[in-house]
């Protein structure tokens, strides 16, 4: 197997694939690069992590982590540091080992492939000079073989004439056996360069391109050999540090279990222990004696009733409830049906995308949230953890909010796409109400809130804001008027309208217009008041009221 014998003829080829295959080399190059700045960037995260959590010098921190718990998450974050060393450790020797040595034998494989295909071009334009001297031979011996023979004519011409002088006879022989001179002349230089160029062209076929291409084989077979032999050192470089990763781990499992709980108690003892003996018992005083019994029984029940403080309702006024739904004012429906079928999937599968992005934003907002509320629970100092619950609270009902609309777009999606049997417009009101209509969301956010003396204050309003937003929904979905017909069309072929929003039709019917085409190739008609649809422009003739309202000329 040679590249020599088996792609003698493939030159421009070879340049290609080799070329090709730098590319390659490049490409993983740079897929190297850019893991070791993904690895630095992650150690450098890592570091300022711990670095955040240290305890701060000459503060109370200090003194909580006389505890076996804060000592045990100290320790967490010294090995954290280390942890992240060996993520630099990675970065180092996979720039070291593989990105800088790739990055020069890169070079060395460019001048080298250069200079192969340098030399085969010289070897190509030889053999083209031999060809064209080869080219040039034989015109020249062709065209002497012509002259020669007329030559030779013109001399048996003039001596055949008998009114012709012997001189000039003469000179015709002269001239024939000059021409016939110069023929043979060329004949024998033709047959020197043939024989030249054919062993020219045995050597370029035979000898010279198959070393050429021999080397370019070899060539790109070492190249081959290195990329793998830079992909094993790839694996190899993480997995040196492994042993010490796993190091870092057991000493943070180590430290786990060093935690004392025992412990830790007696040092809350010794932190707050007062030393004084608990109070005996308070000897009894007896004053009935001189006491005089005056008051009944009523005026002091009466007294316990007045002495008892007041309950006070109501605490603060309730917080506005997230607006569930938002009134949609415009024309276009809420589930695109007044669109084709194509266009109504690219519109809900864009919403679909857009809700989701959202959702993955409300939730990254959630786990932010979370993670400051931990924060403040584990440091009390740098703020209080309940002043995040409202906030918490409010992103946890979006999200629930946007994934109920998710759902209901997925739905009309699946529908679009027949994933799912077609829906009646009853349902489709239905499901566009499902957010204003679910008690269970509603009410569980009612009873999570509470006033700070203890009474809800915000059931009868959210049922009256439910109310509201369901007559909301209502108005929304209120059936609008049918379009006036503005021509009429002859269907050309049988369409089978298949998708939601389509109509079937039979070749030869005859049916009203209710909309144009617009441009995307799809013409909106009307069999009767209750069959309505959209079949393609391609498949009808029609035919436009130029009275009617909103119609356009028609040619």
């Amino acid at each position: 197997m040679s590249w020599g014998t088996e792609l003698w003829d493939q030159f421009d080829n070879l340049e290609k694939h080799t070329q090709w295959g730098i590319d390659i080399l490049e490409k993983y190059i740079k897929f190297v690069k850019e893991r070791t700045e993904i690895e630095l960037s992650y150690a450098k995260q890592l570091r300022n992590l711990a670095k955040k959590y240290q305890p701060k010098k000459n503060s109370k921190e200090e003194e909580e982590y006389r505890y076996t718990a804060c000592k045990a998450f100290l320790s967490t974050l010294n090995e954290m540091n280390d942890y992240a060393g060996q993520h630099e450790v990675i970065s180092e020797n996979m720039t070291s080992n593989i990105t800088v040595e790739l990055a020069r034998y890169v070079q060395e494989l460019k001048q080298e492939r250069k200079s192969y295909f340098h030399d085969g071009r010289k070897a190509q334009q030889h053999i083209e000079i031999c060809w064209k001297q080869l080219e040039s031979s034989k015109r020249r011996f062709e065209r002497d073989c012509k002259e020669a023979d007329r030559a030779q004519q013109y001399f048996e011409k003039m001596d055949a004439d008998i009114n012709v002088t012997k001189a000039d006879v003469e000179k015709a022989r002269q001239q024939a056996q000059v021409r016939h001179q110069m023929a043979e002349d060329s004949k024998a230089d033709y047959s020197s360069v043939l024989q030249k160029f054919n062993h020219e062209q045995h050597e370029y076929y035979y000898t010279h391109i198959p070393s050429i291409f021999q080397k370019i084989q070899e060539m790109e077979e070492r190249r081959i050999v290195r990329i793998g032999e830079s992909m094993k050192t790839y694996a190899e470089v993480d997995r040196q540090v492994i042993p010490i990763i796993g190091k870092c781990l057991d000493e943070i499992v180590k430290a786990a279990e060093s935690i004392d709980q025992k412990n830790d108690s007696q040092l809350v003892i010794e932190a707050y222990k007062s030393g004084f003996e608990p109070p005996g018992d308070i000897e009894f005083e007896d004053y009935t004696q001189p006491m005089k019994r005056t008051v009944s029984d009523n005026s002091l029940s009466n007294s316990r009733g007045e002495g008892k403080p007041e309950l006070k309702f109501g605490g603060k006024s309730k917080g506005k409830l997230w607006p569930f739904i938002k009134k949609n004012k415009g024309a276009t429906p809420e589930d695109f049906s007044n669109l084709p079928p194509e266009q109504r999937r690219k519109k809900l599968q864009q919403k679909v995308d857009e809700l989701n992005k959202e959702i993955q934003k409300e939730m990254d907002q959630r786990d932010a949230i979370t993670k400051m509320k931990d924060v403040y629970l584990k440091n009390p100092q740098m703020g209080d953890p309940a002043s995040l619950d409202h906030k918490l609270t409010e992103v946890s009902q979006n999200i629930e909010k946007l994934r109920l609309e998710t759902q209901k777009f997925e739905a009309w999606l699946a529908e679009v796409e027949g994933r799912l049997p077609a829906r009646s417009e009853q349902a489709r009101r239905q499901s566009g109400m499902f957010d204003a209509q679910n008690p269970a969301t509603v009410n569980s956010c009612a009873q999570d809130r509470e006033s700070p003396d203890g009474s809800y204050t915000e059931e009868q309003s959210q049922e009256g804001e439910g109310k509201v937003l369901a007559t909301d929904f209502d108005d929304e979905f209120d059936e609008e008027e049918p379009l006036p017909a503005i021509g009429t069309c002859k269907a050309l072929y049988t369409f089978e309208g298949q998708n939601e929003g389509t109509i079937s039709v039979v070749e030869g019917e005859t049916l009203y217009v209710i909309e144009e085409d617009k441009g995307d190739g799809w013409t909106r008609i009307r069999r009767n008041e209750d069959e309505e649809g959209y079949v393609p422009t391609s498949y009808v003739e029609v035919y436009l009221d130029k009275n009617a309202k909103g119609a356009k000329t028609y040619i």
